[in-house]
């Protein structure tokens, strides 16, 4: 049975990695499509200010060096608590952004230009894929696992890190077209090349379960 789901989820990974290859040359082929137009406009419909205040922060933890900050404040948390493994896996995630880079680099799409939507937050880099999605997907989807894995964590600690994770990750993608930062193909991207990065990360971490191993085990007298 445990063959059978591997080879069922490298099916998966495997039709992921390719939908991620066609979009990508997609994208580099049609650099604006009407479906990015049409998603940009419809995300886009409903301004005021809390909404754009709302967006912005939830697109924060993304962006340059407040990312860099959460991945480090996060594994040191977990290395304080003696969850060493887990802090070291916590700082790889943060090779989402060298990923995301790379890939913009060779594509080099442009981003949304304000005669097309509207532009709350100016960014530098390319537009495919969004760093922000992947890294969201890496970094809040780690942590999703790790707060499965990590049975002594207290339980409301887990639950709380767990929503406020999967809150981010499904909210990041409306928060970057909202903003005018990305298009929607540029998030699915993202999207589509982090689950295959977690994955990853996830196995190598699963190889050896770090849960009750990792876990600070109480002195006895």
């Amino acid at each position: 049975m445990n063959k059978r789901r591997q080879r069922i989820m490298l099916f998966v990974l495997t039709l992921i990695t390719a939908g991620f290859i066609v979009l990508t040359l997609l994208v580099h082929l049609f650099p604006i499509s009407a479906i990015d137009l049409k998603f940009s406009e419809e995300i886009q419909e409903h301004q005021n200010p809390f909404i754009d205040k709302l967006m912005y922060l939830i697109s924060c933890p993304g962006f340059m060096p407040e990312s860099v900050i959460l991945v480090i404040v996060t594994s040191l948390l977990f290395f304080l608590f003696k969850y060493k493994k887990a802090a070291l896996f916590v700082l790889l995630t943060s090779a989402a952004g060298l990923i995301s880079t790379i890939i913009k680099m060779l594509v080099n799409r442009p981003r949304p230009s304000k005669d097309l939507v509207r532009i709350l937050h100016d960014t530098t880099q390319q537009s495919f894929p969004s760093g922000h999605m992947l890294f969201y997907v890496v970094f809040f989807g780690f942590l999703i696992l790790l707060m499965f894995q990590l049975e002594n964590v207290p339980k409301i600690v887990r639950y709380m890190v767990g929503l406020i994770s999967a809150f981010f990750i499904f909210t990041i993608p409306f928060s970057r077209i909202y903003l005018g930062a990305h298009w929607f193909t540029d998030v699915l991207g993202g999207f589509l090349l982090g689950l295959p990065s977690l994955y990853l990360l996830s196995w190598l971490y699963l190889r050896k379960r770090a849960g009750k191993e990792e876990a600070p085990v109480a002195e006895t007298k």
